[in-house]
């Protein structure tokens, strides 16, 4: 007889906690399916992994022009190409990881028609290669401020829980996504649109302060405010974000990442006949 262990797949919805047990259980096809996506990222491009640097640091550049030369947004008394590449790396991280999580099925119809496991793997694997870009992103970010003489601190711990915040809202709606868009390929052409428009709604080109007072309420409503403010608070020392705001953003992501997680178990049926 045979020691290994037997799995029996049927129609019945399993356990949020069977499924973190089958997840940790399938950690090697976790671990290749990130690795795989680090080695082929940015294979065949003439700047290669540079382009992690490049694209925020161009986007950095238009708005420092359009939003500090032109505009003149103010910047918490902060050089305005730090200001803005320090919320654009959480940014470009939340927006990678959501992107990449939407169409994480859809580009693998091997894998979801002819093996079984977790399919959840899919779009959480997304996550270390967003990751890797991320630190990158940092790195740079911390050269240039040390080359303008900006120092960091003890506010550096709030960066780990602004990056966790960003990639449990990015998770819980690519989950969603992911799993819309097996059975409503629209998905991913509405999907960049909304990502563009969040991004003009979030605290990135701009701080919250800009904002005028009777619209700070609604402005919090978006998740993203606090977090990436959070961010931009443990790099530069602009004001932090209010504990209540940050507390929403909390409650949000943990809410975000359930719903998303039921809607992709329900469809998750489906995906072998519709992809």
């Amino acid at each position: 007889m045979s020691d290994a262990p037997v799995v029996r797949i049927g129609a019945g919805s399993a356990s949020p906690l069977h499924t973190l047990r089958e997840i940790w259980h399938y950690r090697d096809l976790f671990q290749a399916l990130g690795t795989r996506d680090l080695r082929l990222r940015y294979r065949q491009t003439f700047l290669g992994i540079a382009w992690v640097v490049v694209q925020p640091l161009l986007a950095a550049g238009i708005f420092a022009f359009v939003f500090g030369t032109i505009a003149r947004v103010p910047t918490d008394g902060q050089p305005y190409m730090l200001f803005a590449l320090a919320a654009l790396a959480g940014w470009n991280f939340f927006s990678s990881v959501l992107t990449r999580a939407s169409t994480s099925l859809i580009q693998n119809p091997q894998l979801v028609t002819r093996v079984y496991f977790p399919r959840l793997i899919l779009p959480l694997a997304v996550v270390p290669a967003a990751l890797v870009d991320l630190l990158i992103t940092l790195a740079a970010f911390a050269v240039i401020a040390l080359a303008q003489g900006h120092g960091f601190d003890a506010r550096l711990v709030g960066l780990p829980a602004a990056i966790l915040l960003l990639g449990a809202l990015a998770l819980g709606a690519g989950f969603a996504a992911a799993a819309l868009a097996v059975r409503y390929r629209d998905v991913q052409y509405v999907l960049p649109v909304a990502i563009q428009l969040a991004l003009y709604a979030s605290p990135v080109a701009y701080s919250s302060a800009a904002v005028p007072a009777r619209w700070q309420a609604l402005y919090y409503a978006n998740p993203l405010a606090a977090p990436l403010e959070l961010l931009r608070w443990s790099l530069l020392g602009t004001p932090a974000p209010a504990v209540q705001d940050l507390l929403y953003s909390v409650g949000a992501a943990v809410v975000l990442v359930l719903i998303g997680a039921a809607v992709f178990r329900g469809i998750e049926r489906s995906f072998a006949d519709e992809i």
